[in-house]
């Protein structure tokens, strides 16, 4: 796949199935995630990849979230099996760098910017995924779990596999509603 046919044809897939990436795929998307714009060279990144009964690991940690953050019974009855959902779960974190030039906002945005090329990286190779935050992104409990503090962020939770499902995605913008040449 070339560069313009992975810009403009990269979608999120939220059906997945095995396989999830091998350990070659898996190389490349680590790979992509460290080649991300870095002001000051800080690397305020931290990514845990999770396969098979770590998945469920998670599932629990979701659970408890879900129980002691009082989020509902629809919420409760599923956070368990959502890792579920797809063959491999990368927790993106930004580990927060105190540092007088580069702010929270710019190290969020380069573990962004991380979690976007391994979602890319995927898609390149014949792979999908979706990046799901939500209040598990959110919740004191799994950010404890993982033992982040309360400046460090988790951007989100990126589902990898093999799409199920094929749905190309209809354009939904126009690139007049929001370029513009005038100040």
């Amino acid at each position: 796949m070339n560069a313009k046919e992975l810009l403009l044809n990269r979608q999120s897939d939220s059906q997945l199935s095995f396989p999830g990436p091998n350990a070659q795929q898996l190389e490349l998307i680590q790979q992509a995630a460290l080649r991300v714009p870095d002001h000051g060279h800080l690397a305020p990144w931290k990514f845990v990849v999770l396969q098979e009964r770590q998945r469920e690991k998670l599932g629990d940690i979701f659970l408890q979230a879900a129980q002691k953050e009082d989020m509902g019974e629809r919420v409760i009855e599923r956070a368990a099996s959502l890792p579920e959902r797809a063959p491999m779960v990368i927790v993106c974190i930004m580990k927060y760098i105190e540092h007088d030039k580069v702010p929270w906002v710019e190290q969020v945005a380069s573990a962004s910017c991380a979690t976007f090329a391994m979602q890319q990286a995927a898609f390149a190779q014949g792979l999908s995924g979706i990046w799901r935050t939500g209040a598990f992104a959110k919740s004191a409990t799994v950010k404890q779990a993982l033992k982040l503090t309360d400046d460090d962020e988790i951007v989100g939770f990126l589902y990898l596999g093999t799409p199920t499902v094929d749905c190309p995605k209809k354009r939904r913008h126009q690139v007049a509603d929001f370029f513009t040449d005038s100040l």
